[in-house]
């Protein structure tokens, strides 16, 4: 019951792009179309889940040496080395998906939201099994954002109805806007 609590409440009480509006950049840029967004929901997932297993036994480490402040420096290393490990698999493996992430697959190592459940899940106390349902939830919720976008963007281009001054990137902010208001609505879900 632990897990189903923590799986819904960072996936929609607490997303992390929707209540706490972390990982923006990837979630304004890729999320145009359904593909990219999807795409890059899972590598998310991939890599929060593994820099999560990685980062939550380094802070053991980190504290039991007494040199925790080191934490966001360590994390963003192990962060960087696993987005270049996911690079490289998709360039292999799906090099469409590769191309259509483009500049937005490597800034997932600069992504708040990456480096945010990895110091969250040391800052709330969890367990290793967790910290890891925490950061698949966080990937999950990261992912239903991004395509709950998507679909929204879809639905705005090429709309003549919208007003010349709102066109392009103010209606996106204020359809992201809108999107964010609806999740407040699970506030007292959890």
């Amino acid at each position: 019951m632990e897990f189903f609590t923590i799986l819904v409440s960072v996936i929609l009480v607490n997303n992390y792009v929707l209540a706490q509006f972390l990982g923006i950049c990837p979630f304004l840029g890729v999320s145009k179309k359904l593909d990219s967004a999807v795409g890059m929901g899972v590598a998310v997932i991939f890599v929060m889940v593994l820099a999560t297993a990685a980062t939550w036994p380094i802070m053991r480490v980190l504290e039991s040496l007494e040199i925790g402040y080191l934490q966001t420096i360590v994390f963003i290393l192990v962060i960087a080395a696993l987005v270049q490990f996911v690079e490289m698999a998709l360039k292999k493996f799906i090099p469409a998906l590769h191309k259509a992430l483009g500049v937005y697959l490597p800034l997932i190592t600069t992504n708040c939201a990456v480096l945010g459940v990895c110091i969250s899940n040391i800052d709330e106390g969890y367990g290793y099994a967790e910290a890891l349902v925490n950061s698949a939830g966080a990937g999950i919720g990261f992912l239903l954002a991004m395509i709950l976008f998507s679909g929204m963007r879809s639905k705005l281009e090429g709309n003549t109805a919208i007003p010349k001054a709102f066109q392009g990137v103010p209606i996106t902010l204020v359809t992201a806007a809108f999107l964010s208001l609806g999740f407040m609505g699970f506030g007292g879900l959890v």
